[in-house]
C-alpha cells in the first residue's frame, strides 16, 4: 500500500476550537469528507509506525468510541494490511459512537474483529512483545477521564509493553492544566496530526506526552498560515529562515562589538564561558569587563578578546566605555554586590544599544524591582524558572508561569527567554515561541553563561532583539544535541557546548 505525503507546514501551535476549525475548513474547501480525512491520518500515523516497527511486532489497539477511536480502528485496518498481527478493544462506556466511528468499525468488519471491553473483567493479557497503541480519546477533551475508560488507562500505564498515544495521551488536555489527580495516559510516544499541542511543551505534562512527533495529514496551509496564534513551535527551517548570510567583503567591524561584564572572585569561569560563546557566534570585536582577579584569566583563556579592568579586585564595581558597543551583555558571574547593583542600574541608564540580561544581573533585578522600569524596550532577560519565580512571583503550575511571562514581558517591553526543555522566548506583543533542540545533558553549569555570550553576539551583529533571542535559543539548543552525540549527555559540559557552535 502506498500511503501519500504531504508537504510541512509552519509550526504554529493551536488551541481546541481552532484545531476544529483546521479540520472543518480542510473538509469544506478541499473539499474533502471527514471518513476521509481520517483515512489521511491514520495512514500518516501508519506510514511513521512501520518506519519504527517491522511486522513481526504485534500489536493491540484500544479505542474510545469518538474520533480519536475511528482513527484507531482506521489504523488497525491499514496495519493489518500491511502484516501486522492485530487486535482491537472497543471500551463500551458511556457515549454514542461517532458517525466515523461507526464507519470505520463497518470498513474493518472483512479485516478483524474488535473485542468489547465492558468492565475491568474484559481487560486482555497481553505479552510484553505487544505494541499498544492509545486511541481512547483525543484532543477535544472537556473533563476528567472517570469510569470504565479510567479503568482502562491504568490498566495500559501499568503494563510494561511499548504504548503509543494517537494525537495525544488519551486524558490530557490539549492546551490547559490538568488536575493532580486526573487519570491520563503516559506514553512512550504520541504521534500527534499536522501541528504540535501547547501541552506538549511543559514540564508538567512531560510524562504524558513522551517522544512526540509531528505528521503531516494535509489540512489546509491557508488555514495555518492566516489563523493567528500567540504560540509557535521553532524548528530547524523556521530557525534557518533567520540567519543572515555573510557577504564577501564583510570585515570584523561588520560584525559589531559587544561588551560582555561579567565574572567576580571565584565566578570567572561564567565569564570565561560566556566570552568564548560570544565570540564563536560570530560577532566581530568582543570586549570583557571583568574584576581585576579577572585579568589574567580572561587574557589566558580567551585571547581574542580585548579586556577591560574593573579597578575592585573581586567584583564589578564601574561601567566600562560604552562608546563603541553595539550591544551589551551583564550578568554571568557578576555576582550581587551593592556596588555591583549600581552599574547595573547606571548602564540601564545609560544604553543606546540592545541589552541582555542574565544569572546575577536578574536576582539583581528581582532585588531592586525599580529597576524594571528602567529596562530599555525589547531588553532580553533570560531566566531559569527559579530567577523568573524571583522575578514575577509563583506559580501554581507552568501554564500559570507561561501566562505570568506573557504579561510580564507586555507590562515591562522586554523579551523573555524562560530556560529549560522547549525553552520559551516570550515576546511583548504575547508570542511565545517554543524552541525543539536541547537535551538534558544541558542540565549543568555554565549553559546558561553560553546562551548569553550566544545571544549577545547576535544582538551585536544586529540582529532584531526576538530574532536574536529566538535564533540564539535555537543554536545554543542545537550545539548541546551536537555535544551529547559526541560525548553523551552524561558526560556533557558547558564547554562542550561552546566548542560544538556554528552554522
Amino acid at each position: 500500500m502506498q500511503l501519500k505525503a504531504f508537504p510541512v507546514t509552519i509550526m504554529k501551535i493551536f488551541n481546541v476550537e481552532q484545531i476544529r476549525a483546521m479540520d472543518a475548513y480542510t473538509i469544506a474547501r478541499e473539499p474533502i469528507n471527514s471518513i476521509d480525512l481520517m483515512e489521511r491520518a491514520s495512514q500518516a500515523f501508519v506510514r511513521w509506525f512501520c518506519n519504527q516497527y517491522v511486522n513481526t511486532r504485534p500489536i493491540a489497539v484500544f479505542c474510545g468510541k469518538g474520533n480519536n477511536g475511528g482513527d484507531g480502528l482506521a489504523i488497525a485496518r491499514i496495519l493489518s494490511g500491511c502484516g501486522y498481527d492485530v487486535q482491537v478493544f472497543v471500551v463500551e462506556y458511556n457515549l454514542n459512537a461517532t458517525d466515523d466511528f461507526r464507519q470505520n468499525l463497518s470498513r474493518l468488519a472483512d479485516h478483524l474483529t474488535p473485542r468489547l471491553i465492558q468492565s475491568e473483567n474484559d481487560l486482555p493479557r497481553l505479552e510484553k512483545k505487544v505494541v499498544c497503541i492509545d486511541a481512547l480519546l483525543g484532543s477535544g477533551l472537556s473533563r476528567p477521564v472517570e469510569g470504565l475508560l479510567g479503568i482502562v488507562i491504568k490498566y495500559l500505564n501499568d503494563l510494561p509493553n511499548r504504548l503509543l498515544a494517537v494525537d495525544i495521551a488519551s486524558g490530557l488536555y490539549t492546551d490547559r492544566p490538568n488536575g493532580p489527580s486526573d487519570i491520563i495516559i503516559k506514553p512512550r510516544y504520541t504521534i500527534t496530526f499536522q501541528l504540535p499541542k501547547l501541552s506538549f511543551m511543559l514540564p508538567q505534562n512531560a510524562e504524558y506526552v513522551g517522544e512526540w512527533h509531528v505528521v503531516d495529514i494535509g489540512l489546509s496551509s491557508e488555514y495555518i498560515k492566516n489563523t493567528d496564534t500567540h504560540y509557535y513551535f521553532t524548528d530547524k527551517p523556521e530557525a534557518e529562515k533567520r540567519i543572515k548570510p555573510r557577504q564577501k567583503f564583510s570585515h570584523k567591524g561588520t560584525f559589531g562589538h559587544a561588551v560582555l561584564i561579567a565574572g567576580s572572585y571565584g565566578k570567572m569561569g561564567a565569564a570565561v564561558l560566556s566570552g568564548k560563546a560570544c565570540l564563536r557566534s560570530g560577532v566581530g570585536l568582543l570586549t570583557m569587563h571583568v574584576p581585576a582577579c579577572g585579568y589574567e584569566i580572561a587574557q589566558i583563556s580567551v585571547p581574542e578578546a580585548m579586556t577591560t579592568v574593573d579597578e575592585s579586585e573581586k567584583y564589578i564595581s564601574e561601567a566600562p566605555d560604552l562608546g563603541s558597543a553595539t550591544a551589551i551583555g551583564i550578568g554571568p558571574g557578576i555576582g550581587q554586590a551593592p556596588a555591583t547593583a549600581k552599574v547595573l542600574e547606571k548602564i540601564l541608564g545609560q544604553a543606546k544599544v540592545p541589552v541582555i540580561i542574565d544569572a546575577d544581573a536578574l536576582n539583581i533585578l528581582s532585588t531592586h524591582p525599580h529597576l524594571l522600569y528602567k529596562l530599555p524596550a525589547n531588553t532580553i532577560l533570560t531566566p531559569h524558572p527559579k530567577e523568573f519565580q524571583r522575578l514575577a512571583g509563583d506559580s501554581s503550575n507552568e501554564y500559570e508561569r507561561l501566562e505570568k511571562a506573557r504579561v510580564f514581558s507586555s507590562k515591562y517591553k522586554v523579551i523573555i527567554c524562560l530556560k529549560g526543555a522547549n525553552t520559551a522566548v516570550v515576546l511583548p506583543n504575547g508570542e511565545v515561541h517554543f524552541n525543539s533542540t536541547g537535551n538534558p545533558g544541558m542540565a549543568t553549569g555554565g549553559t546558561g553563561d553560553v546562551l548569553t555570550g550566544i545571544i549577545t553576539s547576535l544582538l551585536a551583529q544586529k540582529y532584531a532583539p526576538a530574532d536574536a533571542a529566538i535564533l540564539g535559543v535555537y543554536q545554543h539548543g542545537l550545539a548541546g544535541d551536537r555535544a551529547a552525540e559526541a560525548r553523551g549527555q552524561t558526560a556533557l559540559i558547558a564547554s562542550d557546548v561552546v566548542e560544538c557552535l556554528g552554522w
